[in-house]
């Protein structure tokens, strides 16, 4: 005995109700809906691309990061990056020292236009426009975001406050900062001398005061 109920359905506009004539139908429609969103949905998943989300974090530049770093109580960091080699880092590349360099090495453009150059004495040279905000400039050389990672989204205070959180939304810190260094301050630089790593980090530590 077979027992008709009728199911009310959004596919009742297709099929009509249900009764044991068309239930096998329904049944074969819903496995070739099935196969179909099988096939689409993976195709989909991988055709979507880490970079096309709005989870990527903007470049802010050494401005925005002084008014919160530049006071003594705080360290002065930004005291310190400015009277550091590292803000040069960029007024280097336009120099005709620099140019020969890039010659020497095959290089066609100039050093400040050249990204074997640039990714070293720069932040944000291969970065989209859209993720460099108002006050960043390319020209502030070797920044506290070519560390520490762009900060669009751990700049407020409410944030920095707390580290974890500040690292959750895009803050950079390095266990190995030596390892770090020398990712640049490395043999593949032409200009490269032996790389000691106490005595340059010895100009150029910026903590923050305990007290």
């Amino acid at each position: 005995i077979i027992v008709q109920r009728r199911v009310h359905h959004p596919l009742h506009a297709c099929v009509g109700s249900f009764n044991s004539s068309n239930i096998l139908g329904v049944d074969v429609m819903f496995t070739k809906l099935f196969l179909v969103l099988s096939l689409i949905i993976p195709i989909s998943i991988f055709a979507y691309s880490p970079s096309d989300t709005a989870a990527t974090h903007a470049y802010v530049g050494v401005k925005t990061c002084a008014m919160c770093h530049k006071s003594a109580k705080q360290g002065d960091q930004f005291g310190i990056w400015q009277k550091s080699m590292h803000s040069k880092a960029y007024e280097t590349l336009k120099t005709e020292k620099a140019d020969k360099i890039a010659k020497e090495k095959g290089f066609s453009t100039p050093a400040v236009q050249t990204p074997e150059c640039l990714k070293c004495h720069t932040s944000g040279s291969n970065v989209a426009a859209e993720f460099k905000e108002a006050k960043f400039s390319i020209e502030d050389g070797v920044q506290c975001e070519t560390c520490h990672g762009p900060g669009s989204d751990y700049k407020s205070l409410k944030v920095m406050k707390d580290k974890q959180l500040a690292v959750k939304n895009g803050l950079e810190m390095h266990d190995n900062t030596e390892e770090f260094c020398k990712s640049c301050h490395n043999p593949e630089s032409p200009t490269f001398v032996e790389f000691n790593f106490k005595e340059s980090w010895d100009k150029i530590k910026h903590p923050i005061p305990s007290n």
